[in-house]
């Protein structure tokens, strides 16, 4: 092999060494994802933010970049997720007067729909035979990401893994609000926008805000409420 191609081939290891590749590159991914959405015709099946994983993965394997690597070096990105979602209290603040007024029915649901979507994962899994790593990385799966890393660092399960069941329960869940809602049909913005944070995590509540600020209101409660829950209880449940 000649010197030039040495270095040719040398260029993804020089490159993922640099934080600043890595936060560039996922950057690039998410605005080609958003420009792909707006040019398929925004499909629900699609998301913009599914979109820009499959390309991220696809430019990581093509330039066999080490995950390890890239992961430490958007560890930076990951950070911002904490602010982000403390900064969904502004449209809280914004419908406090819709939320006080529908406050027994977001009771009462909550605790029961938090607790079922991490329970049917986790008895599904448990019943292929999972191991409990991935019980533990499958169980936080419709939490808000800087929430559910928290989660799994603490059961013991594998934050990749994680964040893949996030991805994919966010799409699903997204989907099949809107099939529901029509085919029920709900009409009520109220509750689509608590049904996509709850089941959704930040998939829905982007989904949410494109149907209207109430929506987004309400699903960013239920997003926050369910990560809360779900950080109280999940540890507490999953070692008994």
């Amino acid at each position: 092999m000649t010197e030039f191609a040495s270095r040719f081939l040398a260029i993804p290891d020089v490159l993922s060494s640099s934080p600043m590749f890595a936060v560039g590159l996922t950057l690039v991914a998410f605005f080609a994802g958003n420009w792909l959405f707006a040019r398929l015709g925004k499909p629900l099946w699609m998301p913009p933010v599914l979109l820009s994983a499959v390309m991220l993965s696809a430019v990581i394997a093509i330039l066999s970049i080490d995950y390890v690597r890239y992961q430490e070096g958007a560890h930076w990105i990951t950070l911002l997720l904490g602010p982000a979602t403390v900064a969904l209290g502004i449209p809280l603040y914004q419908q406090i007067h819709h939320i006080r007024a529908m406050w027994l029915p977001i009771v009462v649901t909550l605790p029961l729909a938090a607790t079922m979507a991490a329970v049917y994962a986790v008895v599904i899994a448990w019943a292929m035979g999972a191991t409990p790593e991935v019980l533990a990385s499958l169980a936080p799966k419709s939490v808000t990401a800087p929430i559910a890393i928290g989660i799994t660092e603490q059961l013991g399960g594998s934050v990749p893994l994680m964040m893949g069941g996030l991805l994919i329960t966010g799409v699903v869940a997204t989907l099949f609000v809107d099939l529901l809602a029509r085919w029920l049909p709900v009409e009520d913005e109220r509750i689509l926008g608590f049904a996509l944070g709850l089941n959704g995590h930040a998939i829905g509540t982007a989904r949410a805000f494109e149907i209207s600020h109430t929506a987004g209101a309400f699903s960013s409660l239920g997003m926050g409420l369910t990560g809360v829950f779900t950080a109280l209880i999940l540890p507490l449940v999953f070692r008994i």
